[in-house]
């Protein structure tokens, strides 16, 4: 198994100002790489226009155009707003093998990404916390 670098992001807080800028749950997701769970995250079906950003910086993520109901439990989206929007890392906890997503400027956890999205569109399901994520109506850019 290859070892993974540890990456600078360019918003870097200690553990205790994260714990004072988010709610409970938040920081458990965002920096603890926790989970909601299944049908229970705010955004799951939210079908207004939009962007969601990431909760603890900002930092725009996903389009409202790329989301669509994957029936996992989970916001779904196809790609984020751009590559550099999001990190993936490898994550091999709970015994299992997957691409972790993290915001791509402070480093905090999103969710999972996984190639059984939909095919006329890349393959790829990005799986996303409701917790780890701000939307804004109204507005794609």
């Amino acid at each position: 198994m290859k070892k993974q670098e540890p990456k600078n992001y360019e918003i870097s807080k200690s553990e205790a100002e994260w714990k004072e800028q988010l709610d409970a749950q938040s920081f458990h997701v965002l920096r603890e790489k926790g989970t909601e769970r299944p049908f229970s995250g705010q955004y799951y079906l939210n079908k207004e226009t939009g962007i969601y950003d990431c909760k603890a910086c900002g930092n725009p993520i996903f389009h409202s155009s790329k989301k669509y109901d994957s029936g996992c439990g989970w916001p779904s989206f196809t790609e984020p707003v751009n590559p550099e929007a999001i990190d993936v890392k490898m994550d091999y906890s709970h015994f299992m093998v997957r691409e972790e997503i993290l915001c791509g400027k402070c480093g905090g956890h999103l969710g999972h990404r996984f190639p059984d999205g939909p095919k006329d569109q890349g393959g790829i399901r990005y799986c996303i916390n409701s917790l780890s994520m701000d939307f804004k109506g109204g507005t794609e850019d």
